[in-house]
């Protein structure tokens, strides 16, 4: 079998990627990935010279691309995660959200369908969404995999657009599909502009941790090597034109989540205790900012038998440690240094 995974540099990705090559010797994985500012190689190094793994550089916007790297390898399936995908930067610049996340999963399917027109036999398209499509929570309820869509930002409207867009390739080409919708992932190797790596950089460096609004907003968290174990489970038993919410059965209130965070830092770097609670700082909230997020996870577990291998405390404290014991990782990638990783390698 012959599997693209695309975004594959990234933090999720790199994670997923690392177990499919590890685990499945019999597969050719390849790894397509723009190298964007969250596309990091250094993330993959340990596997970098497997016999089955083989890197790609390419943006997935650029269809003629694209069609040539299908007819190239015959892709038999195909696991979506390339995304624009920081809320911030979709209000800020929305139209790249559009091309990266609808236009890129159109140009995919494509590619996909005429590959294979009608000839679907053990072949999968497998995208990657997020429970941001479903909108927000009051204080009560979780999502299902029946909740309606109701996107609040740019973000979260452009990976709704690329699940329809999906569903419609399955309906109307028989494309088979499967969609999983996870909550906030953390773990080793996330981009420093998300909340916990972020606050960890931050919390090293004495800088302010810059909370939106009252800190009352709720997320489940879901520990990164638990996402990839789910994935490699629904990959390989997920039934077709299903969805499946991935969450982490971990609602923590943003404030509560930075407090523990603090705790756990000051423990770890010997400093008094309260020290790094006094660096966080109030800001002015984000647009169109959701509630609360919780994911239903029922059915993944009933059906596939996953659940979450840690606490969300327990998996905060494996991931303080990865980033205390990687600070090379972590400034070469707040230094940008990182991008320079690709040319050393592959020029």
């Amino acid at each position: 079998m012959t599997i693209l995974i695309t975004g594959g540099a990234g933090f999720i990705g790199s994670h997923v990627v690392r177990l499919f090559v590890e685990a499945y010797s019999n597969y050719h994985v390849v790894n397509l990935d723009a190298l964007t500012y969250a596309g990091n190689l250094e993330n993959l190094k340990d596997i970098e010279k497997k016999d089955n793994y083989t890197f790609v550089k390419g943006d997935i916007t650029n269809e003629d691309f694209v069609n040539n790297l299908f007819q190239k390898y015959r892709f038999d399936r195909v696991i979506h995660l390339a995304a624009e995908s920081h809320v911030d930067r979709s209000i800020n610049d929305p139209l790249a959200f559009v091309k990266t996340n609808v236009m890129g999963t159109m140009i995919l399917l494509n590619a996909f369908k005429s590959l294979w027109t009608d000839n679907f036999i053990n072949k999968l398209f497998y995208h990657i969404s997020t429970d941001e499509v479903y909108g927000t929570l009051g204080q009560t309820g979780l999502f299902t995999e029946t909740t309606s869509y109701d996107p609040n930002s740019p973000y979260s409207a452009s990976k709704a657009s690329s699940d329809h867009f999906v569903r419609a390739y399955g309906e109307t080409y028989g494309i088979p599909y499967v969609i999983t919708n996870c909550s906030n992932n953390y773990g080793q190797n996330q981009f420093p502009e998300k909340l916990i790596p972020l606050f960890i950089n931050n919390i090293i460096k004495n800088k302010p941790l810059p909370v939106y609004g009252d800190g009352n907003y709720t997320r489940d968290w879901l520990y990164v090597k638990d996402h990839a174990v789910a994935i490699d489970l629904v990959f390989h038993k997920g039934k077709n034109k299903e969805t499946y919410n991935i969450g982490g059965f971990n609602e923590w209130k943003n404030i509560d989540l930075v407090k523990l965070l603090c705790k756990q830092m000051d423990e770890k770097l010997h400093r008094e205790k309260g020290s790094s609670e006094k660096l966080i700082t109030y800001v002015k909230d984000r647009p169109g900012h959701d509630l609360r997020y919780a994911i239903d996870a029922s059915k993944i577990n009933k059906e596939l038998g996953w659940k979450p291998s840690v606490t969300f405390e327990e998996g905060l404290n494996k991931t303080i440690d990865w980033y205390l014991n990687n600070e090379d990782w972590l400034c070469n990638v707040t230094s940008g240094e990182y991008q320079s990783y690709y040319e050393k390698q592959y020029s």
